[in-house]
């Protein structure tokens, strides 16, 4: 059936009413939860004095927040501004000549926060990926760009070639393990849009302009080099209507969504209460499944912040880059589940479509999918929670498919053909609601830990039958339905766009 098919609005008012409700009673679980353990023992490492005229501590668990907001905030601030105004100064002056000036910039400002040692390493696997491109082999160019990728992901070659970057400093790790490994997925895409090119093979300098823009080179996203190449070769720098005034918005949403985790993390310590199995044993099925699902939200609200950051200044400079990722709120499909758009591109492009094709055939659905999980393993680096991590969101992801399948055979085709269009909705969300739960429960194996999913799921599945288990069911079925909704109207929207594009 249809994504227009529509439900009575009284029927919607109800479900969002339903999900209102629940949500206010699982925050304020968490919310008590928080209150009370603030001055927990098990819990000094993770929560900090914060706003002493509230009486409230702050949730400091999150390395890389508290990173970005202390030691990095003034690197950030000075760096990004520079480019900024240098890339302001370039595009006023010499247009043409713009990637250029990115790279020499971006390769000053590596040279001056890592030393001459890391840009050296760099550069080094710059021109063997660079080199295996002449061959213009796409099997070569993904062996040397994966082994190229281990030799920072598996140990004893990480350290090793970490170990030559002098000097000692709270960013070290971070920024090195960052660009080296966004590196290696820049040169991969730079060799294989190379390997497709029909007369020649881009030059060295295409690849350095690429690889050493800033605010792309530590933390991404990856664009591929087909996108950044036909972008940053424009001369012509012209903006299309109100976008500054988009980017602007864009800028105060990301300065609000900073300071809304602020606020929030002083009153839920929603990443060092699950550190504590012990006290999260005695929280209700509610709080659990609460926090379960707001790690994932703040997750998502973290990637969006960075990337949103660094997006914003891409668009400044006359780019179109790969957009923030796709709230989990409005996820019930494994195919739609990404924290890093980037990468999840980069992946599609090279690999799961690849290989997969239309995703229609069950037999290469699983390769790509392997496939793809593979190299996300290897990008994420290879450990037992990445591996179970990975085998799950695989089998999540390929089980769709399967039960899509299943339920295309005839006598169930027929059946959902007799159908209205709003009960065959209804079905689909009560299916969409069980994903939506499988998509949470997987990934939180990675953002916490495997005994706290464990946890989870067994207060959820087994423990909380079936009171609990059906009452969250249904309260997601209520979301998925929201969800859908909106959809449509999305779907209405943009069929309006396309049937005005058509008239004019």
């Amino acid at each position: 059936m249809g994504v227009k098919t529509t439900l009575p609005s009284y029927e919607l008012g109800f479900y969002a009413l339903v999900v209102t409700c629940a949500v206010l009673y699982s925050a304020s679980g968490i919310f008590e939860a928080s209150r009370d353990s603030m001055n927990r023992r098990a819990f000094r490492d993770g929560i900090k004095p914060g706003w002493h005229y509230f009486g409230r501590k702050m949730d400091v668990a999150d390395f890389e927040w508290v990173m970005w907001f202390t030691s990095f905030r003034n690197f950030i601030i000075f760096a990004l501004s520079g480019h900024v105004l240098f890339g302001k100064i370039c595009s006023m002056t010499v247009p043409q000549h713009r990637a250029v000036m990115y790279m020499v910039y971006g390769i000053l400002a590596v040279l001056g926060s890592m030393g001459m040692v890391y840009l050296m390493i760099i550069l080094s696997h710059c021109l063997v990926l660079y080199s295996v491109a002449l061959a213009k082999q796409k099997w070569l160019c993904y062996v040397a760009g994966l082994c190229c990728l281990a030799s920072f992901k598996v140990e004893p070659f990480g350290s090793w070639q970490s170990g030559f970057v002098t000097g000692a400093f709270d960013l070290q790790d971070v920024l090195f393990y960052g660009g080296s490994t966004f590196t290696i997925m820049r040169c991969m895409s730079f060799a294989l849009e190379s390997s497709e090119k029909e007369e020649g093979i881009y030059s060295i300098f295409d690849l350095l302009k690429y690889n050493f823009y800033l605010p792309f080179f530590f933390f991404g996203p990856v664009m591929t080099f087909d996108q950044f190449h036909a972008q940053v070769s424009t001369r012509e720098l012209r903006r299309k209507d109100d976008e500054m005034k988009s980017i602007r918005v864009n800028a105060l949403l990301h300065v609000g969504a900073i300071v809304a985790v602020d606020i929030f993390f002083h009153f839920f310590y929603i990443l060092t209460l699950p550190s504590d199995l012990k006290f999260v044993n005695r929280l209700s099925d509610w709080s659990l499944a609460g926090l379960a699902y707001s790690n994932l939200v703040y997750d998502w609200v973290k990637a969006a912040v960075m990337f949103g950051v660094t997006n914003t200044i891409a668009r400044l400079d006359h780019l179109d880059p790969p957009q923030p990722p796709k709230c989990i709120t409005m996820l019930y499909i494994f195919a739609e589940t990404h924290f890093d758009r980037g990468i999840n591109d980069w992946l599609c492009k090279y690999v799961y479509d690849h290989i997969g094709e239309n995703h229609d055939n069950i037999l290469k659905e699983l390769v790509a999918s392997i496939s793809t999980f593979a190299i996300t393993t290897l990008w994420l680096g290879p450990c037992e929670v990445v591996y179970i991590w990975s085998l799950f969101n695989c089998f999540g992801l390929n089980f769709e498919l399967w039960v899509q399948k299943f339920f295309q055979l005839g006598p169930f085709a027929k059946l959902e053909a007799k159908m209205s269009g709003a009960m065959s909705r209804r079905i689909r969300a009560a299916f969409g609601a069980v994903n939506f739960w499988a998509i949470v429960l997987y990934n939180i194996l990675a953002l916490n830990s495997l005994e706290f999913a464990l946890l989870v799921t067994k207060r959820l599945l087994v423990i909380g039958f079936p009171v609990s288990t059906l009452s969250i069911w249904f309260i997601t079925y209520c979301g998925v339905q929201l969800i859908k909704e909106r959809e449509r109207i999305l779907a209405i929207e943009e069929e309006q766009k396309g049937d005005k594009a058509k008239v004019e």
